[in-house]
């Protein structure tokens, strides 16, 4: 009996030691990544500095300036107006935004910068459908949008998009300047 337990005991210790040489090898080897894992780069931050001008005849008579910070590979939007209440079916009351509404996207890319927007820009056609006292007519309302896929460079302004006004000679443009931050 003796025996066999010194046999047994030899053939464990065999298995052992063959299974067990690859795997101490196997831990003396620096581990590798895969292929297909990546180190995760840092975020940059920019500043898009947003101009909606108003150009009449070639010359520049109004400007709006909007500003937001963001990280690349991020969306942020902003959102300025008033929710007017108007009636839609009878008596019912809807709101509808006017104002100015810009949602952007930015991603880093090798040659600059790829910059989505999305722009709307509402006003009343006539300034005082604005106030309480004609609250009981359905407002007009003007509306431009611009949406645009373009590489900016980074400390450059850009005309991202520009509409006409078809009641007039004037002509309505959505300018940006992305600045990278520290």
């Amino acid at each position: 009996m003796n025996r066999s337990i010194v046999v047994n005991s030899a053939k464990l210790l065999v298995i052992f030691l063959c299974c067990g040489l690859p795997v101490s090898a196997a831990q003396d080897q620096p581990v590798s990544k895969p292929a297909t894992e990546t180190v995760a780069k840092p975020a940059s931050a920019y500043r898009l500095d947003f101009a909606v001008n108003e150009i009449d005849d070639g010359k520049k008579v109004n400007s709006r300036q909007y500003s937001l910070n963001l990280n690349a590979d991020d969306a942020n939007e902003i959102k300025i107006g008033t929710r007017v209440p108007v009636e839609g079916k009878q008596g019912e009351m809807q709101y509808i935004d006017v104002g100015t509404r810009i949602w952007s996207r930015l991603k880093e890319r090798e040659n600059g910068l790829l910059l989505e927007v999305r722009s709307e820009i509402s006003n009343f056609a006539i300034p005082e459908q604005a106030t309480a006292e004609r609250s009981n007519t359905m407002p007009l309302l003007r509306q431009l949008a611009i949406n645009a896929s373009t590489v900016v460079q980074p400390g450059k302004p850009m005309v991202v998009g520009s509409v006409d006004d078809p009641n007039s000679k004037r002509q309505f443009q959505l300018e940006v300047v992305a600045t990278k931050l520290r």
